[in-house]
């Protein structure tokens, strides 16, 4: 006769299982959190408010020593805040004890958070209003203006060719990138690469390098690349691509994320192997996305080209920063004008695609 060891979980038990594992990680993860928000109002207010602000020093004194023991501070009181179940994380997520103290902690540790960091922001930004409204300033401002509102159109061919120039530096970025992105997309749709171990490390590995990309703004990419293969609108052209493939993948990796699984069921059924899968139950299903996100894109960079040029990405920008470095204003006035009406003409074209594509 076997003695059986093992009995099997019903689905309630395993239900209950799952929630307490679900429970701890949450509890976790509320403690680093817990740590943090400490750690940032003990930054914040000794740092910004009482250097910056009452004792108005412009240098503030910074050692790795201090930084270390608000660091032990904060874990000491960010962990037994999170084990009393009334903290402002337990709250985030779902773990919080349902009381009067948790809520007047909750309510009085968020109108906190957000107070010292109004305040924190307004010492740093030197935000003034008598600054603003000041006569000097006021004089400055309609001088600027009066020249921005009378154009000098003897630069206009020049402009022109500047403005060509960058619509062509966001429609090449954005036409090159399309290939390349659907590619990747696929390879960063969670529910394509789950398969296996393997497939999934993929999936991570460029997950993580295409938001380390994306997190990088294509004015910094511009730098980059005008340091790498020169000033003009080649660097522009390759900073826009760079960016456009990062952000574009995000987005179409989530639109096959969020695809119907009935088509992708019902071909996997007949016996079609991974390829015919994704070309006939995917595919169909993410061609307008795809198209949409991609017109709204050429949008963005129609935008950005115009900003990257101020550091040495090429177009209408680097024009606009000669002319403003050179305090040709009338000149600089004839520029912003062009942008805008190019920004504006752009906008309501790729509205009007996007429409008809749906």
């Amino acid at each position: 006769m076997i003695n059986k060891t093992e009995v099997d979980q019903s689905p309630l038990d395993i239900i209950r299982q799952n929630q307490r594992l679900e429970e701890r990680a949450n509890f976790i993860k509320a403690i680093f959190l817990d740590i943090f928000f400490v750690f940032y109002s003990i930054l914040v207010l000794q740092r910004a408010i009482y250097y910056k602000f009452i004792l108005d020093l412009r240098e503030i004194p910074f050692s790795w020593g201090s930084i270390l023991t608000i660091f032990l501070i904060s874990v000491f009181i960010g962990t037994g805040w999170t084990f009393t179940r009334t903290s402002l994380s337990c709250k985030l997520f779902g773990i919080a004890k349902d009381n009067k103290v948790t809520k007047w902690t909750v309510e009085i540790s968020g109108w906190f958070l957000f107070n010292i960091t109004f305040i924190a922001g307004w010492i740093i930004t030197k935000l003034s209003i008598v600054d603003l409204f000041s006569p000097e300033g006021v004089q400055g401002a309609e001088r600027l203006f009066g020249a921005l509102f009378r154009p000098e159109f003897g630069i206009f061919d020049d402009a022109l060719f500047a403005m060509i120039e960058t619509i062509y530096i966001a429609l090449l970025a954005t036409l090159i990138s399309i290939p390349i992105t659907l590619v990747i997309s696929f390879f960063t749709a969670r529910n394509l690469m789950k398969g296996s171990k393997i497939t999934f490390a993929v999936y991570f590995v460029l997950r993580l390098v295409l938001n380390f990309i994306r997190s990088i703004e294509p004015l910094i990419w511009a730098i980059i690349f005008s340091v790498w293969v020169g000033i003009g609108p080649f660097a522009g052209m390759i900073a826009l691509l760079v960016h456009t493939i990062a952000s574009n993948a995000k987005l179409y990796s989530e639109a096959i994320e969020g695809i119907e699984q009935g088509p992708v069921e019902a071909i996997t059924a007949t016996g079609a192997n991974k390829i015919q899968v994704v070309w006939y139950a995917v595919v169909p299903q993410i061609v307008l996305p795809f198209l949409s996100f991609t017109i709204y894109r050429w949008d963005i960079n129609v935008r950005m080209a115009t900003i990257i040029g101020l550091v040495g990405g090429g177009g209408i920008g680097t024009m606009l920063m000669q002319y403003q470095g050179l305090a040709r204003w009338h000149e600089v006035g004839l520029i912003v004008l062009m942008i805008a009406l190019v920004v504006w003409i752009m906008d309501y074209i790729s509205a009007k695609i996007r429409e008809a594509i749906y």
